[in-house]
């Protein structure tokens, strides 16, 4: 079962040697077990066992002779996949990546707006900051001649959690979050104002127990890497 960050914050103080708040508010030891969570949600992308993603059939969709997509959630951060919203009303459709400036898809930018009921290729790519700082604008080509309502898979980033909130990262993760808890707070006793280095080793052990334990997410199969022509056989 998760843990409140509350109740981790309260082991963060036993390390700190101050059970009832003094030199250390709560609000403190929240806000850096925050960093803490998204230190590890960084880590745990990485390992691309998809623990944070967004199946987004609601939102997204490609307008009418329009070259970048409507709707894009603020919170995207990696994108996984792009679809139709209902693939069946759209055989023939599909998005693939491509940069900006690759000739495909500038070849696709001077096509004329093309009919969704068509069988076609459609390149995507996303540009801005994303997440956190603002939603991405992801750029389309060629265009189409009518609305087609999309879904977009991605990974999102995580909104602050609040001390009542349970901690979001997998694979028992707690000791990780008091761990850095306890490092940043003791960086305040410290006149170089620099996180702990005993308590930041501790976490940085926890954490690559973490990556090791979180993959790979299923063993009934064995992992294999599939041939280039593989699918075409």
């Amino acid at each position: 079962m998760a843990t409140a960050l509350s109740s981790l914050i309260t082991i963060a103080r036993y390390n700190l040697n101050e059970p009832v708040a003094s030199f250390w508010s709560d609000a403190e030891l929240l806000a850096w077990m925050n960093l803490g969570i998204k230190a590890l949600w960084r880590a745990l992308n990485d390992n691309y066992q998809d623990f944070f993603l967004t199946n987004d059939a609601s939102n997204v969709s490609m307008a009418a002779a329009t070259t970048t997509l409507t709707g894009v959630p603020a919170n995207v951060a990696t994108i996984r996949g792009i679809e139709p919203r209902v693939p069946s009303n759209y055989p023939g459709i599909r998005f693939e990546s491509r940069n900006y400036m690759h000739p495909l898809f500038q070849s696709a930018r001077s096509s004329s707006p093309i009919d969704p009921a068509q069988s076609a290729l459609i390149y995507f790519w996303m540009t801005g900051a994303g997440a956190p700082v603002a939603a991405p604008t992801i750029y389309v080509a060629p265009t189409l001649s009518s609305t087609m309502l999309l879904r977009l898979v991605y990974v999102p980033t995580l909104a602050l959690v609040a001390s009542s909130g349970n901690n979001p990262i997998p694979f028992e993760s707690d000791a990780a979050l008091v761990a850095w808890t306890t490092a940043y707070a003791l960086a305040k006793r410290k006149e170089s104002q620099t996180p702990d280095a005993e308590w930041i080793s501790i976490f940085a052990t926890e954490k690559a127990n973490i990556l090791t334990a979180a993959t790979p997410r299923q063993t009934q199969d064995d992992e294999v890497a599939e041939g280039l022509f593989e699918g075409m056989m």
